[in-house]
């Protein structure tokens, strides 16, 4: 019979693997006519990978230098359009002889690229589009490797592309450094002489063209063409519209906390000293670990590699636990110094000149489960429980004649443990619209839900939450500041109470063991090597990811769905709103004040029908929208 999809892919990756990759046939392209005849190739074979050459990482702030295309393996070119020579002068462009005019080689990219006869290959196609949208170009159709990779091989492995060439196809790509030089030496690309250019550009090209080649088969054979072409591909155009929206923040606000934390953690610095009995850097780990273990004789301390005592989070939470004022305060102190530091201080640097707002970058295959990750700045990870977190978010501001609004998932994480592991007590509480953590509070001791002491009810919470996360009794012990003893019967008690989800546990990690991967309810398959670990405990830490990872990335999958759809529904709808930011479960818009009360209900929609049509889940979603003039207050 015909060989099986499983057969095909295994023998093109293997005949991948057996063709070297051959530099001397790349081409440095400096004439229109040369230009027109390789893109005239690319035409012909219907397909061509494209990279993006730039003189900085900013996609929003990096000019281009250049681009290379490739159509077939070794069939690969550079275009170089800026390069300078490196004598020129401060006034003087430098420019290197014999490029392409700039204009002209532009007008022909842009034919390729929005050319919907011609397949568009990229590696974190995101960065070019960006980058070239600046240059009033899009890019369609297109397929990214770097995807490809990350929904067959998520956890497996980074995505890289230097990465990828050596796992699939033997071959050791020419690092950037390499050709850039490092630390005080390096130089922009635009300062790279053109044959060092042309061979890494170019194989960047070849070698990303080879990957599509290795990895489109394997997509179809481990049946996960859908995840990709639904999940993963599309977010490439909508994150790359997000980040070039941007978002405004208030410089004064900022400074104004900067100075408020500056003196918090000056008193802070104060007590920390008061309580040691002598001065002390609380910045200086090695200080600190002789006076709390060494002077003080606090319990718990080990000493690291290096002989010094370890300060580690974990320790001194421990030891604040156990009602020790000095690790608390220096707790409360590092929380302060890296508040202002990562936020208050730096998010200022961040504010883009031409633009005036902050373009922050999402990454797309940065973990396991699916969920986004963000940076330069980093904003998924402002501390939203404390106050000084929220005074943050206040300096993320509306534009004039326009208002935030913050559209958040309520309790997504335990409607989709309702659903997955089907228990109908939850279930029957959410299609009621009953407060969950009331229901559970109720359930387990035996109070009634109305009047319910709030203290209950928050035992019930951590409870909850911590049970998906795969909490342990000491765990919870900590958090709710309870025996060990009493935590361990809470969950005991738990477990009989509702004991689908003791079945869902079970069973998730009696697949793990035996697969090495778990999967979402939309097939996104998260792998974990680490389960056939010879370390016990590192195999009990891979369990528990495993049991929240179907969990967190069904939620992460679900609001992807529902930003796939989401500017095709405002524009549908006649709305201006846009956008902004993916936090979690919460996404973020800029929305017209005149359009406000409009717009709410077609964003609630569009979440909380995300999962449709594939699937129908057996709890509904819920989700709660607020517009206001900054981002805290809209939440």
């Amino acid at each position: 019979g015909a060989p099986t999809p499983q057969l095909l892919a295994a023998r093109t990756a293997e005949r991948l693997r057996g063709t070297p990759v051959d530099r001397s046939r790349y081409r440095c392209i400096t004439t229109l006519e040369a230009l027109d005849a390789f893109i005239a190739a690319a035409r012909e074979a219907g397909i061509v990978a494209l990279d993006t050459e730039t003189n900085a990482l900013d996609a929003m702030a990096a000019d281009l230098v250049g681009f290379s295309l490739a159509y077939a393996p070794d069939q690969a070119c550079y275009v170089p359009l800026a390069h300078r020579s490196g004598e020129a002068g401060l006034f003087d462009s430098g420019l290197v002889e014999g490029q392409v005019p700039v204009r002209a080689a532009l007008d022909r990219l842009k034919a390729l690229a929005e050319d919907p006869g011609v397949l568009k290959i990229g590696q974190n196609l995101k960065y070019d589009l960006l980058v070239l949208s600046r240059y009033g170009m899009t890019i369609a159709p297109y397929d990214d490797t770097m995807l490809m990779s990350y929904a067959l091989d998520a956890g497996r492995g980074t995505h890289g592309m230097d990465a990828l060439a050596l796992r699939h196809l033997g071959h050791e790509a020419i690092s950037f450094d390499a050709v850039t030089g490092t630390g005080k030496a390096r130089v922009t690309f635009d300062r790279v002489p053109l044959d060092q250019a042309t061979a890494y550009a170019a194989e960047d090209a070849d070698v990303t063209l080879r990957l599509w080649q290795a990895l489109k088969p394997r997509l179809a054979a481990e049946g996960k063409a859908t995840v990709y072409e639904t999940l993963e591909r599309p977010l490439v155009d909508v994150l790359a519209r997000m980040e070039r929206r941007g978002i405004l923040i208030d410089r004064q606000v900022l400074s104004r906390l900067s100075g408020d934390f500056a003196q918090v953690a000056a008193r802070v610095e104060a007590e920390i000293q008061a309580l040691a009995g002598e001065p002390l850097n609380p910045g200086s780990p090695k200080q600190l670990g002789d006076i709390l273990f060494g002077k003080m004789g606090l319990p718990g301390g080990s000493k690291t590699k290096t002989g010094a005592w370890s300060t580690a989070a974990g320790v001194l939470e421990e030891l604040a636990e156990e009602g020790h004022d000095l690790p608390r305060k220096i707790i409360d102190w590092r929380t302060v110094t890296k508040l202002k530091s990562t936020y208050t201080d730096a998010l200022p640097t961040y504010i883009n000149a031409t633009t005036g707002r902050v373009h922050t970058s999402f990454a797309l295959a940065a973990t396991t489960t699916g969920r986004l990750s963000s940076s330069d700045p980093n904003i998924q990870n402002i501390p939203v429980r404390t106050e000084e977190g929220r005074k943050i978010r206040t300096a993320f501001i509306a534009a004039p004649g326009a208002k935030l609004v913050s559209a958040d998932y309520s309790q997504i994480e335990l409607r989709i443990l309702a659903h997955i592991a089907d228990i109908p007590q939850l279930r029957q509480a959410f299609a009621d619209g009953i407060d969950i953590h009331a229901m559970t509070a109720s359930e387990m001791f035996g109070v009634p839900v109305q009047g319910m002491d709030p203290l209950v009810r928050r035992r019930a919470k951590a409870i909850n939450f911590g049970i998906i996360y795969g909490i342990s009794a000491f765990g919870l012990a900590n958090q709710l500041s309870i025996p060990r003893e009493e935590a361990g019967a809470y969950i005991k008690k738990y477990f009989e109470r509702f004991p689908g989800i003791r079945d869902y546990m079970d069973a998730t990690k009696a697949f793990v063991r035996e697969h090495g991967y778990v999967e979402t309810i939309f097939g996104r398959r998260c792998h974990f090597p680490a389960i056939r670990s010879g370390n016990p405990s590192e195999r009990a830490f891979v369990e528990r990811q495993a049991i929240n990872a179907p969990i967190q990335g069904s939620a992460a999958d679900i609001i992807r769905r529902a930003m796939t759809r989401m500017d095709a529904a405002l524009e549908a709808a006649g709305l201006a709103a846009l956008m902004l930011l993916q936090v979690h479960d919460e996404l973020v818009f800029e929305v017209p004040d005149g359009e406000v009360d409009r717009s709410l209900p077609v964003i609630r929609r569009v979440m909380e029908e995300a999962t449709h049509p594939a699937l129908q889940l057996k709890v509904p979603l819920a989700v709660e929208a607020r517009a206001a003039a900054n981002w805290d207050e809209a939440h």
